[in-house]
């Protein structure tokens, strides 16, 4: 590895995903920047566009250089590729030519080639970047060459730049708390283990941008302050001004819909929303468990009775998986996965299966779904029917594990008896249809 892994693996520890995109500046301002006077979020839209960060000694990324305005404040595939596409042309006639996008510290072979590092296959297929994350004492990697616990005391990891619309009404809660810290109350990050976007913000500085100066505290809480005031469309910054003025009840954000999507959102109330609630559509309601492991990770389980199905990770995504070494008291046991999720903040692996913390990543909300493809934490789902079709064989496997004289897992039953709560084929285009809405 180039360079000092201390080092890296400190600033990694302070955050992560907030890396960045460019293009247009069309960000939609709230007249209600929470807690912030305007000039506060007109402040942060500056800093979100400023590749120069005068005084910090980045490398040339701006936040949105990965959390691009015209992409829903993400990044896809689609302008990753388009962007790559667009510097090979222009480096024809300029060879000095350049998208701050495309930055070492994000290529498949960094670990390898540090500065010199080229291969961007992950960001260009799949709009990943790469997150560097600390083992836990009691995990280890398994060099894939020896197949023995290697020395390394930190992971890559490649995960997705989710949107930060709607950051107002998602983050942190104050119900239903999981099993143990970091953020037991959820937070920011796919895996939850950021309190504040002041905090994410430093982050991203630190890790994305590459900053050699600690910024100061009015540029993050300016830059906070923009983010706050981002929203999918004007029906959620009217229930964020909502909820911040304590107003009851709380207004509806849906378009009118039609029958079939009527009949959609009577299927998203009964399947989704008990993890995907509240008016975030980001909270689990207890007795539902904050945080779950969906399977979408690399490798997928396979069920050899063909019970369910998940669609298998193509190679492009599989090539991720890396294999680990738990240990808990005297017993040492190995799984394999892509991401382990908050299994790498808190080691706790080997517990009740719901309980532990392998492969658990946070609720994303569902608000502004229809344009933030691709989906999940690897962007592994290409559209919605993908989303749909997996989430159809996760309830399929929740109920072929079920031990019989056990509980029925609140998450699939409404009753308690029956296994009620997956979405039917027959009702697979009516929930799309609902979907697409939002």
């Amino acid at each position: 590895m180039k360079g000092n892994p201390v080092k890296k693996t400190s600033m990694v520890l302070a955050c992560a995903l907030f890396v960045f995109s460019t293009v247009l500046m069309t960000a939609s301002i709230s007249p209600q920047a929470p807690t912030a006077p305007p000039d506060a979020a007109a402040r942060g839209q500056r800093a979100f566009f400023d590749r120069a960060l005068e005084g910090l000694g980045g490398n040339g990324r701006s936040c949105a250089d990965c959390h691009v305005p015209n992409d829903q404040f993400q990044l896809s595939p689609e302008n990753v590729e388009q962007r790559f596409q667009n510097l090979q042309r222009r480096r024809q006639d300029n060879p000095d030519a350049d998208d701050p996008l495309f930055r070492p510290i994000d290529a498949d072979d960094f670990r390898a080639n540090g500065e010199l590092a080229n291969d961007f296959s992950n960001l260009r297929e799949n709009a990943l970047v790469r997150i560097t994350m600390p083992l836990p004492s009691n995990i280890a990697v398994i060099d894939p060459v020896t197949n023995q616990p290697s020395a390394d005391r930190f992971v890559d990891l490649w995960r997705s730049v989710p949107t930060v619309n709607d950051v107002a009404i998602t983050g942190p809660d104050v119900a239903n708390p999981w099993f143990r810290g970091p953020n037991a109350f959820g937070g920011y990050q796919l895996d939850g283990r950021i309190a504040t976007l002041e905090e994410q913000a430093l982050g991203a500085l630190i890790n994305h941008a590459q900053v050699q100066s600690v910024p100061s505290q009015q540029r993050l809480d300016d830059l906070a302050s923009f983010q706050r005031a981002l929203f999918t469309n004007p029906r959620v910054r009217a229930l964020s001004d909502a909820i911040a003025a304590g107003a009851s009840p709380l207004p509806d954000t849906d378009l009118p819909l039609d029958d079939l999507e009527q009949q959609g959102k009577v299927v998203f109330e009964r399947a989704c929303a008990q993890c995907h609630g509240g008016a975030s559509q980001s909270n689990a309601a207890f007795p539902i468990i904050r945080y779950h492991d969906i399977a979408t990770q690399c490798p997928r389980p396979v069920d050899p009775a063909g019970r369910w199905a998940f669609a298998a990770c193509e190679p492009r995504l599989a090539r991720n998986a890396r294999t680990y070494e738990i240990t808990t008291g005297t017993t040492k046991m190995r799984r394999t996965s892509s991401d382990p999720g908050r299994a790498l903040l808190t080691g706790f692996v080997g517990g009740p299966a719901p309980r532990d913390d392998w492969n658990k990543f946070d609720m994303p909300t569902m608000r502004g779904l229809s344009k933030t493809a691709p989906y999940f934490h690897n962007n592994s789902a290409a559209t919605l029917e993908e989303v749909v079709d997996h989430y159809i064989e996760f309830f399929k496997r929740v109920e072929a594990n079920f031990v019989p004289g056990t509980p029925v897992p609140p998450i699939a039953t409404t009753d308690g008896v029956n296994f009620d709560r997956r979405p039917t084929l027959a009702e697979r285009e009516a929930l799309l249809a609902y979907l697409r809405r939002q």
